[in-house]
């Protein structure tokens, strides 16, 4: 009988008692603790078992499981008497900061002291007797939610030395989800100010405590050296490119068919493939997302589950699904990851956005990727959105090559599944849902051929968006027409995609870019789009910048390449789209003698 599936619980205890469906990670333990490292920060996308993982850790090492081997009594490690007797045998510190997702640096600060306050209610025995002086007895009761920061950032040193003078010996620290306050604090602006406070808080804890025996820290991002690690030179860090620990997060092949094995659904692996697999730790590839595979094993249908919501669409699990018929029914994100990156993508170069165009259409593209993630410096640094993309696990690796001269690795780098590739499609039309009545109307008139409507809702839709893109720290009116060309762009692919086959040409500067939208149906004309901004010094009127996109169109001859894809002349809409300011005029060529308006 198939073992019942619990979503979203995190409690090793829970899950061993009322047997719940459980896949065998207790290795885990064996590979740290053997690896003898003093502090570990291991890196893996959310909803990843990072958080099952640490607190199975805390339940196997803590005194306060002492002969608890009901727990792992069966598993893998409980085959090996050296961690049978280890079990339960060591004092443990257990942090999360998992929900500390505050809008200021005064709020966020006071919600890791009150973290580190709930640690020390845990142990308010050690009051009693006479372990603590007076001295010390004052310093745990002043440990409080508005607690003086020089308090704060000693705080998790001396609970290990309280600790490990009660049960003689030192502590194993654990921290849950180290990095979600700092990319709290880069979305709100405070990342200056909470990076001081955690590097001092990190190097008290982590450096200079001699009653620390060792530590893991987890989270999504690798946050750099230089931001909060600067003093750790006791830091071993495991990356999703790292190989150590590579099948400990996440689900293997072998143990999704296994699984599914168990649920009766094995004829649905190469389905389930598609939808969930595609991840790499180091050189293991086929790792399939757990949370997702949890939820298709327990609902039997495909769905984009990998959100906090987890109410994507649904196909039953028998069906198949065209990748145009869930964009406009999935789900929306909002944990801060995702805020973050949709904001970076949203605000990027047009070469982010046109590597975002190769991507939807299942391309891949080459990086230099440098995982130490630089918050204070991602404005400056775009190349660090891909960086980000890969530690999320919305990209996933699929070669790595050294360049010996440079001594760094570069990646292929591709979407990681089709799961991943609805949440972009997801992403792209909340770009636009300011104006959501506006764009869905444009792209009724399009279709329709439509110019007087076609520039009517074009403009509104442009009055609404030119500032989305363009909110960097730094905007320029300048690039705000190339900056929503290319969110327009990636816009059309979202929406047309099961009617148009949707390229574009990304020559340097703006003005010199065309869109061909290629029927994948007979019925349903072709379209060029040319987008050009108003040269004021040549063209009075925004009808003659419109005139000189018809005409470039012509002098290009965009029309050839649907010509030798069978599409004749006469099937081709062919428009100009002329900018000032956030202002549009769109025109149409005449279509029987291409006369220009």
């Amino acid at each position: 009988m198939a073992r019942t599936i619990g979503i979203g619980i995190q409690d090793f205890e829970k899950i061993r008692k009322q047997d719940l469906f459980y896949i065998d990670k207790t290795m885990f333990i064996k590979e740290w603790w053997e690896s003898m490292d003093d502090v570990t920060l291991i890196t893996r996308p959310r909803r990843f078992g990072k958080t099952l993982s640490m607190n199975m850790l805390e339940k196997f090492f803590s005194v306060d499981y002492d002969g608890r081997d009901d727990l792992f009594k069966g598993l893998d490690i409980w085959q090996y008497e050296a961690y049978r007797e280890l079990q339960g045998t060591w004092p443990v510190i257990f942090l999360s900061f998992a929900n500390v997702k505050e809008t200021s640096y005064l709020q966020t600060k006071k919600k890791i002291c009150q973290v580190i306050e709930e640690a020390y209610n845990k142990y308010d025995f050690l009051l009693e007797g006479n372990l603590l002086n007076e001295k010390e007895r004052a310093y745990y009761h002043a440990v409080k939610a508005d607690m003086e920061e020089y308090i704060a950032t000693s705080s998790i040193r001396t609970l290990a030395d309280y600790l490990s003078k009660y049960y003689g010996k030192k502590v194993i620290i654990l921290l849950d989800e180290y990095d979600t306050p700092m990319q709290e604090a880069y979305i709100h602006g405070y990342w200056d100010e909470l990076a001081g406070f955690t590097r001092s808080l990190f190097n008290s804890a982590f450096k200079t405590n001699p009653y620390m025996e060792r530590a893991i820290m987890t989270g999504i991002t690798r946050v750099s050296r230089e931001s909060v690690f600067s003093d750790l030179n006791n830091l071993t860090v495991i990356t999703t490119t790292t190989d150590y620990y590579s099948d400990s997060f996440g689900f293997t092949q072998e143990e999704v068919e296994s699984a599914l094995k168990e649920y009766g659904l094995s004829e649905q692996k190469e389905m389930v493939r598609q939808w969930y697999d595609g991840f790499t730790f180091g050189n293991r590839k086929n790792i399939y997302n757990p949370w997702s595979i949890l939820n298709f094993l327990k609902r039997r249908e495909y769905a984009a589950y990998w959100a906090p919501e987890a109410m994507g669409l649904r196909v039953a699990g028998s069906r198949q699904m065209s990748a145009s018929s869930h964009s406009a029914r999935c789900f929306r994100e909002n944990t801060s990851n995702n805020a973050l990156i949709a904001n970076l993508i949203q605000r990027a170069s047009s070469d982010i956005k046109g590597t975002m165009e190769d991507l939807l259409k299942g391309q891949t593209f080459h990086a230099k990727i440098d995982e130490q993630i630089v918050f204070n410096q991602l404005d400056q640094n775009e190349s660090a959105i891909w960086s980000l993309l890969l530690a999320s696990g919305y990209l996933r690796v699929e070669s790595c090559t050294l360049n010996e001269m440079r001594g760094r690795e570069e990646f292929e780098l591709a979407l990681t599944n089709r799961e991943v590739y609805i949440m972009f499609e997801r992403m792209i039309q909340d770009w636009f849902s300011a104006c959501q009545p506006a764009y869905n109307e444009f792209i009724k008139a399009l279709l329709k051929s439509d110019v007087k409507a076609m520039n009517v809702y074009m403009n509104k839709v442009a009055l609404e968006t030119f500032s989305y893109f363009d909110t960097g720290r730094r905007p320029s009116e300048d690039m705000e027409p190339e900056r929503f060309y290319h969110g327009f762009v990636l816009g059309l692919m979202v929406e047309l995609s099961d009617r148009y086959v949707i390229s574009s040409n990304r020559e340097s500067g703006f003005g010199r870019y065309d869109v061909l939208l290629e029927p994948r149906k007979v019925q349903d004309r072709a379209i060029i789009m040319e987008f050009k901004v108003q040269e004021v010094d040549e063209e009075k009127e925004l009808s003659d910048t419109v005139r000189a996109a018809l005409l470039q169109i012509e002098e290009k001859k965009y029309s050839a390449a649907l010509n030798t894809r069978g599409i004749c002349s006469s099937n081709i809409d062919k428009y100009g789209f002329a900018f000032c300011g956030k202002k549009v005029l769109i025109d149409k060529a005449r279509a029987l003698t291409n006369e220009r308006p």
